[in-house]
């Protein structure tokens, strides 16, 4: 598709000015968000970027508008990264070498962390990027159990849920011990080996309720997720 769009009409293309304050927001919230996580004041961006509030607003009209631009670059790597762990002959050694690689990249941002890890609102780039991880995860568990490497009874929900507990703890464990995280990982998967299997006491979360309670994950406390 060209840039030009849907209508078929040429997006106007910004002035230097302009497109260097937008440029210089975009950047000051990858700081910040990498540092303090998605929920960073919108006027410390403003802050650091040098511009004012209203430029700020001017370029990106919504707090998910920003997100959407900052972690745009996400989409290639994890397409890319998801594909090449789809063709992987051993599920398994994919599947943990799939994860390892994003927490791996994750350890040192908060904000992508939580993006990965939480339903946070997102446009159309972490969309595509979060049904994909999903995908993929679906795909490699099957073939896992298919190969008889892990247990039959677990679903991409469980692990998923599972990763999102444990990806919410990583910045600040990476920030005491670098690193440490894969100890418990490691824990992690060992729980989903064949050989430990044992009957487990509730079934799986659907992917709907999953979303909820990933939802409720980010909702500010004493605030119900808005359905």
């Amino acid at each position: 598709m060209s840039k030009s769009g849907f209508s078929g009409q040429r997006t106007p293309a910004l002035r230097a000015d302009a497109r260097r304050n937008r440029e210089a927001l975009i950047a000051a919230a990858r700081e910040l968000f990498a540092e303090q996580g998605l929920e960073t004041p919108l006027d410390d961006i403003a802050r650091r970027a040098g511009v004012g509030n209203a430029t700020l607003y001017r370029r990106f009209a919504t707090r998910e508008e920003l997100i959407e631009a900052v972690f745009h670059d996400l989409l290639d790597e994890g397409l890319r990264t998801g594909e090449e762990a789809r063709r992987g002959e051993d599920a398994w050694s994919a599947l943990v070498g799939y994860m390892e690689g994003i927490f791996e990249g994750l350890a040192a941002n908060r904000g992508a962390i939580e993006l990965m890890t939480t339903a946070v609102p997102a446009g159309p780039t972490l969309a595509e990027l979060r049904r994909h991880n999903h995908e993929t995860v679906s795909e490699l568990v099957r073939r896992a159990q298919e190969q008889g490497a892990m247990r039959a009874d677990v679903t991409a929900e469980d692990l998923l849920f599972g990763l999102a507990a444990l990806g919410r703890c990583v910045p600040s464990a990476a920030a005491v011990v670098p690193g440490s995280w894969r100890r418990h990982l490691a824990l992690l998967f060992d729980g989903l080996r064949a050989e430990a299997a044992r009957p487990l006491p509730a079934p799986p979360l659907t992917f709907r309720q999953l979303e909820d309670a990933l939802a409720d994950m980010a909702a500010p406390r004493g605030r119900a997720p808005q359905g």
